[in-house]
């Protein structure tokens, strides 16, 4: 009998998605002769059984449409609300995943996703993920799909930036995705031109910023870009961030949930407070150098549209080895890009692996060389 196999999206939407459904699809299909069907709006759709028949047809022409067909969401399978209630709903995937026949369950997402598909192989589901996000973020592959369009979004935002930066002699604040890995703030400055750039992994000093901002200003250089990245901080904010998760992390190691709860709300209450960050830094900015100085967010934008040609051939390249997997009979692994090639890596390596920029990394020294500011 052919094998039948399911498909899931989770987490953020992400172009290459679709190309990433279509690629495994057409190959489980056309190749291993098996049967596909996806599930609607991520670990929720497994739950709920809503189910689609993704034959041959539905995956036509796909490829270059940004999101993804099945739709998607952040739900947890072990912390789903169900009737405003969270509930551990990995019995009703299992019940699920076996009245639908089930010889595997691919899910494409980011390092949510990966923890998630973990907590399903430890149930017993035969499983195999997909590194997806904006953020390039996933352990242990060298690129995740819907970076490479991400990147290309955000430098043609600071490219855009310059013109008005320069008509005006202002300094242009411009906030890049990446929740807290710096990986598009970064390649997106380095390729647009910016003159700093802040990044989570490198807390910066504002005084720093806006020396370097004020030299340029004697240089006789009118205007400034700065690329930030969303979950960029300054140097006294890192330090209360750091002292909190040390705190959580010691209340978990003496299992003291009272402890951990109270940091936890206090972590929360700081970062909430800290979400006009990008504001803030505009307006201090503003004050120190006398230059005008203006916001710019680029928010989900940089997650939409068409997906890149890099984009659509990694999706397709990581779905195609995906279903030989399956084939194989190799489960509990992500499909990780590795040069030209695809390698199967063990989810419980990957999961909770985040990538982050290091300070020594390539692009980091190029930046440098060029003559950015890092903010230290």
């Amino acid at each position: 009998m052919s094998q039948r196999i399911g498909i899931l999206t989770a987490g953020g939407d992400s172009p290459g998605l679709n190309a990433a459904i279509r690629g495994v699809g057409k190959a489980a299909q056309g190749v291993y002769d098996m049967q596909v069907i996806g599930f609607r709006d991520g670990f929720r759709g497994l739950v709920e059984n809503r189910t689609i028949d993704l034959k041959g047809g539905v995956l036509s022409g796909i490829l270059t449409i940004g999101g993804t067909i099945l739709g998607t969401s952040r739900d947890k399978p072990h912390k789903m609300k169900i009737g405003g209630k969270t509930q551990d709903m990995t019995d009703v995937i299992v019940e699920n995943y076996e009245a639908n026949h089930l010889d595997a369950l691919v899910c494409l997402g980011g390092g949510g996703t990966q923890k998630n598909a973990l907590v399903l192989k430890e149930r017993g589901l035969n499983v195999i993920t997909m590194p997806k996000t904006i953020d390039n973020d996933v352990g242990l592959t060298d690129v995740t799909f819907g970076f490479d369009t991400a990147l290309g979004i955000a430098t043609d935002a600071i490219d855009r930036l310059h013109s008005t930066a320069h008509s005006h002699h202002r300094i242009i604040v411009v906030e890049v995705m990446g929740h807290r890995a710096g990986w598009l703030a970064l390649g997106a400055g380095i390729a647009g031109g910016a003159d700093v750039i802040l990044l989570p992994e490198m807390p910066y000093s504002l005084e720093q910023v806006a020396a370097a901002i004020t030299d340029r200003v004697k240089r006789g250089k009118n205007f400034s870009i700065v690329a930030v990245a969303e979950g960029a901080m300054c140097r006294e904010d890192a330090a209360v961030v750091r002292n909190l998760e040390n705190r959580i992390a010691a209340a978990e190691g003496i299992d003291d949930r009272k402890a951990r709860k109270t940091a936890k709300t206090e972590l929360k209450a700081f970062e909430a407070g800290a979400g006009d960050h990008t504001l803030q830094l505009a307006r201090q900015l503003e004050e120190m150098t006398g230059l005008e100085s203006r916001p710019t967010i680029l928010g989900h934008l940089q997650r939409g549209g068409t997906p890149s040609a890099a984009d659509r051939l990694l999706a397709t390249r990581l779905g195609t080895v995906c279903a030989e997997l399956i084939h194989d009979g190799q489960f509990g692994v992500m499909v990780a890009a590795r040069g030209d090639s695809a390698v199967p890596v063990p989810l419980e390596d990957v999961a909770g692996n985040k990538k982050l920029v290091p300070q020594d990394h390539p692009w980091v020294e190029s930046a440098r060389k060029v003559g950015v500011c890092m903010g230290r």
